[in-house]
Parts: C-alpha cells; structure tokens; sequence
C-alpha cells in the first residue's frame, strides 16, 4: 500500500502525463502587455479569460519558445522591448532545452526552447532523471527502514 501511495504522489508531483502539449501564444511589446517577463499567470487565470491577449495553444511538436526582442541601443522600459511566446513547429536536432542569444528576423534576440506543456512561462521547473529516481529512492527507503 505504501509503494503504491509512493508512485501515486511520485506521478502526480512530476506530472508524467503524455497528453496533448500546449504552449502559451503572445505577443507584447514594452513593459505594459501581459506576455512580458516576468511572465505569472497559470493556466486556470488563461481559462477564465482573465488574462487578456494570451492564449494555451495545442502544440503538435510538444516544442515552446520564447523570443526576447530588444533595441539594441533602447533603455529597458523603451517600446523596443518585445516579448513573444510560441509554439515550435518542430524542435532542435539535438532535442535539448535551451535558451541562446541570436539572430531572428535582423535583430539580436533572446530565443528559448522548450519542450512539454506550457513550458514556455518564465519559470521553467523541470526535475531531471536522476532527480526523480533519487527522490523515490529515498522515499522506498525512509518506508521500508
């Protein structure tokens, strides 16, 4: 019983769900649009329509990014500064998060890559593998000592 309450809280911590990925779609420029980072809002605040302007897009490629527009000579709080989150047709070759300054569109910007749902907030929190079995390595072990 206690194993099977182990891997209950186990999957419903880190979420192992494959179901259909979504991304977070928007487009805001300066400081005053709600797509900017700091980017706050969960999905139950883009359900309820609260949020204007964003939208939880299905996502076929299970791949989010997220651009960060500056003029390179415009101060921080200038209309230069654009933020866009959007959903990847297809992910890097190599299949790793990341994130890399480069160039889209003739302009330097801040391009990041994620894969799973909704990954394309400011926060990403993803545990890795090790992560995960170490911690229910210690979980059986505190159970059954």
């Amino acid at each position: 019983m206690r194993l099977l309450m182990a891997v209950i809280f186990v999957v419903s911590t880190f979420g192992f769900t494959q179901g259909i990925q979504r991304c977070f779609v928007c487009r805001s420029r300066g400081e005053m649009g709600s797509c900017k980072d700091q980017f706050t809002y969960n999905a139950t605040q883009i359900e309820s329509k609260d949020v204007k302007g964003v939208e939880m897009s299905p996502c076929a490629s299970g791949w989010c990014g997220k651009i960060v527009e500056t003029e390179s000579n415009a101060p921080k709080e200038e209309y230069g500064v654009a933020t866009q989150r959007i959903c990847l047709q297809r992910g890097p070759s190599d299949g790793e998060d990341r994130c890399a300054y480069t160039k889209w569109q003739y302009r330097p910007v801040l391009m990041c890559f994620c894969r799973g749902d909704l990954c394309n907030s400011a926060i990403n929190a993803h545990p890795s593998w090790a992560a995960i079995l170490l911690s229910v390595s210690l979980l059986l072990a505190r159970l059954y000592y």
